[in-house]
């Protein structure tokens, strides 16, 4: 049967990563997650959005009506066009035509054994496509069920594991309204929580911007209520801190979206010129990446030599990508180190291998997820869209650390049982920026 040649891609001038609105799983990587404790909850979600598997990748859109097969793969697809015939023709059963068209999709997807390649439907892509700003519409809280140290709680909220507030997001509706960290929260808009899940109870919290809810809540034993109006929120990618009595600056990256850079240049920039700090570690550990743009736009903060990393097409050779000028902390006197782990992917081992691979910092950790290729996203007219792996990234010295990923300089491991408030890595870094004299050495090129 012959069909129409497959339709022409319209290319959009910009990269994308893509990364979860809210979470309640960790970064794609097989190896444990290790958080920072206000970090390491059970289930923590930001209210609103969807979530979303993470890949490097750009955006575009199918401009042809239908796809086909093209003369010259007449033979190939032969086998293809005649199963389908046969099915539509003569299956006794129920029958959905567009279920098989994006059954036989989704299968020649899988053939590719490419875990960050895959078909969606419309409704899966248009989910996967929500938040990629780090926009959203609700409060802005991040929250999670806690119970006593030796209970351990899962999604459901119960008289001793109670939903409670983790963090507040900066220039949210909740920070406005009063909103603070620990305050446990036990009904919304007058329907108690008890008894409820974690992600039922988010669902009630989340709505459209203008409007409404009241939250009751529990607050150092006292009861308290709050009305909130929901608005856009813009997730709080960037945290930021002065350690060792002001010498070193600390900033952790959560994920990279559309506002991430900005954000950290904003933080980076009050560490270095209005704290005057000696020394900076940047933590990267289980940040599963985002757009591929703004790893490039928070590489070139911190180094100004090029290349900061390259890309490869299917068919093309390794083309630089070279930093933007303007860096905050480009002065190599500021020295640093970057904190990994097997979380740690694909944008965000972008950032790493550039500092690595310039000799700007030492990578402190565990060896990364390891995640060297970029997805394009495109949408099919009437049948969802897929996300497809078209570039490798090549660190500066061009090695492939896809499936292997970077190695740390100084290799350091958390204890299983990390006792709350604790941090090993993090007090090596800084033991090593501190450190006497000559303790701080770069690896040399060989």
């Amino acid at each position: 049967m012959s069909q129409p040649d497959q339709p022409v891609t319209r290319p959009v001038e910009f990269e994308l990563h893509d990364y979860g609105q809210w979470q309640s799983v960790a970064p794609p990587a097989p190896r444990p997650s290790r958080w920072p404790v206000y970090l390491a909850a059970v289930l923590i979600l930001v209210l609103g959005g969807g979530g979303l598997f993470v890949s490097g990748f750009t955006l575009g859109r199918l401009d042809s009506a239908t796809p086909g097969t093209s003369e010259s793969r007449q033979e190939l697809f032969r086998p293809f066009w005649e199963a389908y015939n046969d099915i539509t023709l003569n299956y006794v059963g129920e029958l959905d035509q567009r279920q098989l068209v994006e059954g036989a999709i989704q299968g020649v997807f899988e053939a590719l054994d490419d875990p960050f390649s895959s078909y969606m439907t419309e409704e899966q892509y248009r989910q996967s496509l929500t938040g990629l700003s780090g926009e959203f519409e609700g409060i802005g809280a991040n929250l999670t069920v806690i119970g006593p140290e030796e209970e351990t709680c899962g999604d459901g909220i119960t008289l001793t594991c109670r939903l409670t507030v983790v963090r507040v997001i900066r220039n949210s509706p909740a920070m406005r309204a009063g909103l603070l960290a620990d305050d446990v929260i036990t009904a919304v808009d007058g329907e108690p929580t008890l008894e409820s899940d974690i992600t039922a109870v988010v669902s009630r919290i989340r709505g459209p911007k203008g409007s409404s809810v009241t939250l009751s809540l529990e607050r150092q034993g006292e009861p308290l209520e709050l009305s909130i109006v929901r608005d856009v929120i813009q997730s709080e990618d960037v945290l930021s801190e002065v350690l060792a009595d002001g010498r070193v600056g600390y900033i952790k990256v959560l994920g990279f979206r559309s506002g991430t850079a900005v954000d950290l240049r904003e933080q980076l920039r009050a560490l270095v010129e209005d704290e005057d700090v000696e020394a900076l570690i940047l933590d990267l550990r289980d940040d599963p990446g985002g757009y591929v743009d703004a790893a490039r736009r928070i590489a070139s903060e911190f180094v100004a030599t090029s290349p900061l990393y390259w890309e490869q097409s299917a068919t093309g050779e390794p083309v630089p990508q070279g930093p933007e000028p303007g860096g905050v902390a480009t002065d190599t006197s500021i020295e640093m180190v970057v904190l990994v782990n097997g979380g740690t992917a694909s944008a965000s081992e972008i950032v790493a291998g550039a500092l690595q691979g310039n000799d700007r910092a030492l990578l402190v950790g565990e060896t990364t997820y390891g995640k060297g290729t970029i997805q394009e996203w495109k949408e099919l007219a009437g049948a969802g869209g897929y996300r497809l792996s078209v570039r490798k990234w090549l660190t500066p010295d061009q090695t492939w650390i896809h499936g292997v990923g970077l190695t740390p300089d100084v290799v350091v491991a958390p204890p299983a049982e990390q006792p709350p408030g604790e941090d090993v890595v993090r007090d090596r870094a800084v033991e090593l920026l501190l450190g006497e004299a000559g303790a701080f050495v770069l690896p040399l090129a060989a």
